[in-house]
């Protein structure tokens, strides 16, 4: 029996791949494993309105088409439903596409839908409200998620900008945490609190997260000097960031936050006005998601079924060949 899936377009997420999405889905999602439906977000989270109808309507699967945003709306809508989640990134940062190895190139992560490979991922529930499932952070990078927010470019280099500019004038803040109930004070520049290992664009700021682990990886960050930039830089590239001198990393199921003058929270990749206190929980594998097989590769349903004609071929071909041996 064929899957219903429901696909949510964020037509403005990004740079612009998720433009050609109707066409793409019609040459690459395997047809006779889905029946699907594409509806487009008109307004700020219009994706988890969506979401939620289409939960209710009984989709099996809800597939986001955008960013780490895009995807965040969409799972606010599922939660509580017994609906799969599927993704097309098509953002800027795709932190959570990248974490899982899903391909930035659309038709390929069409093709990893294809996969029916159903598995489960933790999430993060913030004051008992907002729902993670890459990451979120204090901070600095709340800060920029903020900007980001009102700007009217996307991109890294927009992002890139929005940093280089505001990098001199930010300066860290005190804050108490409560890490399962040991409590420790810190100034900080940014704190994450991160179910994938990074923010996106392969900014690793806790390279020893795992999606399915039960914890919420904590990475405290004090400002880094200009001069030690050239060295810290590119340990978060090579997956290292833990070797730097300015952060102090620590696991937990929960984690209370005092001290966010802010307000603001990165909440993945899209800032948030949450309030001073803040109260994280890791949620066990309480996600449904469609993950990629390593193991299998990534092929359109008419080349598979090229294959498969291919294999009959090359199988009655040895056939007949051990028949004439005999």
């Amino acid at each position: 029996m064929k899957k219903k899936m429901l696909v949510i377009v964020n037509p403005i997420s990004g740079v612009g791949r998720q433009k050609k999405i109707e066409r793409l889905l019609n040459s690459n999602l395997n047809l006779d494993i889905y029946d699907y439906e594409v509806r487009y977000t008109e307004h700020i989270h219009h994706g988890t309105e969506l979401a939620r109808q289409g939960a209710m309507e009984g989709f099996d699967v809800i597939t986001a088409v955008g960013g780490d945003g895009s995807v965040n709306d969409v799972i606010a809508g599922m939660h509580g439903s017994d609906a799969t989640l599927g993704i097309i990134p098509c953002g800027s940062g795709n932190g959570l596409a990248r974490c899982m190895k899903i391909p930035l190139t659309p038709a390929f992560a069409i093709r990893v839908l294809n996969q029916n490979n159903e598995g489960l991922i933790d999430t993060i529930i913030l004051n008992e409200h907002y729902y993670i499932a890459s990451i979120a952070g204090v901070g600095f990078d709340a800060y920029i998620a903020r900007l980001m927010k009102a700007a009217k470019m996307r991109g890294f280099s927009a992002y890139l900008n929005l940093i280089l500019r505001e990098y001199p004038s930010y300066e860290s803040k005190d804050y108490t945490l409560v890490i399962d109930g040991k409590e420790i004070r810190r100034k900080a520049w940014f704190t994450t609190f991160a179910n994938s290992n990074q923010f996106g664009y392969n900014a690793a700021v806790a390279p020893q997260a795992k999606l399915d682990d039960g914890l919420i990886d904590i990475s405290i960050v004090d400002k880094i000097p200009i001069e030690h930039l050239p060295v810290t830089g590119p340990l978060v590239y090579a997956n290292h960031f833990e070797l730097s001198q300015h952060v102090e990393m620590f696991k937990a199921h929960e984690v209370f936050v005092a001290g966010n003058v802010d307000k603001w929270v990165n909440i993945d990749g899209e800032g948030e006005n949450v309030g001073n206190e803040l109260h994280f929980v890791n949620h066990t594998r309480s996600l449904k998601i469609l993950k990629r097989d390593m193991k299998r590769a990534l092929i359109s349903p008419q080349a598979a079924e090229q294959l498969q004609v291919v294999k009959e071929q090359l199988g009655m071909t040895r056939n007949q060949l051990l028949q004439k041996k005999k």
